[in-house]
């Protein structure tokens, strides 16, 4: 079997003189677009998901961001570790990686979030939080084959609820005074301290990240990621995982009786649990995707480039957009004429907006294509001077 490291032809759906792969990027910079949406929500105070159409696909749609990032975050692991050709440059460069976000979760990320250091009141452990760790406990496992990682990341995914448990197991004593800290890795309905709020525990979304580092492994093999091969492979996977979604959730919603006042199938049927990421929300969320990269690989034009643009500097583009819709949401309240309230956004993302005071969907969608809008020349800017070290970071 090949070795996982061993150099290969990089595809050839790449961005001349850089290595990187269109699609991928492509892929990417839709996701990181589209999470704007869900941020912008926040700030707006529009709640996440309702009985209409449209504030219940303005949520839905940002679904697809998480798992789609941290997949490609994996993917892209891989593919450092095969330009660098050797594991232990891989392994500190996850480490490193990794630690670096978790401070800036910690640190600028909270503070784009809240405009305040009042770690005592709020303190959010966000995606980027998850991420790093993420990339920490990879690098214990990029010593084995990419199959292996691949096959143990879904075996995390689908076996998840047994995380649950570990903590009961304590005696109440300790579960009562250390058992909160599970909650990070996986819920088990332990109260954490009430500034401490964990959004992303760390399963399963090392099983995603894991998925994501086989993947790479596959993208490495094929000639280029327009290749009949890769193509057949990518439909396969995605429209198989994207009907077991189907199958299942639609067993689920037909066959669990339904109140007089429930929402239409469709939208029950969609609403799949996110925290943590069940099995069938990564179905609907990653099948689709990585079905349509191969259609990404062939997008060509002004919005593709944008989109690849974004693609290529994902955490730039992160670091960037919170405190953008933040300034943003300030200066729409003071327009409005409903003042600057600083104290609205103090536990951001969640908000506490009064309902007299919230956007409209129109309104939160304008400020969404002004900010996207307003961040892509810095990010093209940025995305140039990366380009110009060949081999650079994945992000």
């Amino acid at each position: 079997m090949v070795s996982p490291m061993a150099r290969t032809p990089p595809p050839a759906d790449t961005s001349t003189g850089t290595g990187r792969i269109t699609s991928l990027d492509i892929l990417r910079g839709v996701v990181m677009v589209l999470m704007a949406i869900d941020h912008v929500r926040c700030y707006a105070g529009v709640p996440a998901g309702g009985p209409t159409a449209g504030l219940f696909f303005t949520r839905w749609v940002t679904h697809f961001c998480a798992p789609v990032f941290v997949f490609l975050a994996g993917t892209g692991a891989f593919l450092h570790g095969q330009a660098a050709g050797d594991r232990s440059r891989l392994q500190r460069y996850l480490v490193t990686r990794g630690l670096m976000l978790v401070a800036l979760e910690l640190t600028i990320v909270r503070f784009s979030w809240t405009f305040n250091f009042e770690y005592t009141r709020f303190t959010l452990f966000g995606v980027i939080w998850m991420l790093g760790w993420c990339m920490v406990l990879l690098a214990g496992l990029v010593r084995w084959r990419a199959s292996t990682i691949g096959w143990l990341g879904l075996g995390l995914i689908v076996l998840q609820p047994i995380f649950s448990y570990p903590p009961r197991l304590l005696p109440a004593s300790a579960r009562h005074y250390a058992g909160w800290i599970w909650e990070f890795i996986y819920p088990a309905g332990i109260d954490t301290p009430e500034a401490i709020n964990a959004l992303y525990t760390i399963v399963p979304w090392i099983g995603v990240m894991a998925a994501g580092y086989a993947f790479g492994a596959i993208v490495s093999r094929a000639r280029d990621s327009r290749s009949p091969g890769f193509d057949r492979w990518c439909l396969r996977v995605g429209l198989v995982s994207t009907a077991l979604f189907l199958v299942a959730g639609g067993l689920l919603v037909f066959l669990a009786p339904a109140d007089a006042d429930a929402p239409p199938a469709l939208f029950r049927l969609l609403n799949q649990q996110k925290y943590p990421a069940s099995p069938l929300y990564l179905l609907m969320t990653l099948g689709p995707a990585i079905a349509l990269l191969p259609f990404a690989g062939r997008a060509r034009g002004r919005v593709a480039d944008v989109f690849a643009t974004f693609g290529r500097v994902p955490m730039f583009y992160y670091l960037l957009h919170i405190p953008a819709i933040h300034l943003a949401a300030l200066a729409v309240m003071y327009l409005r004429g409903s003042g600057i309230h600083h104290e609205w956004y103090a536990t951001a993302p969640y908000t506490s907006v009064p309902d007299e005071h919230q956007w409209s969907l129109p309104l939160l969608y304008l400020v969404f294509v002004v900010v996207v809008a307003v961040l892509y020349l810095p990010c093209r800017w940025y995305a140039r001077e990366k380009a110009r070290r060949v081999g650079g970071s994945i992000w």
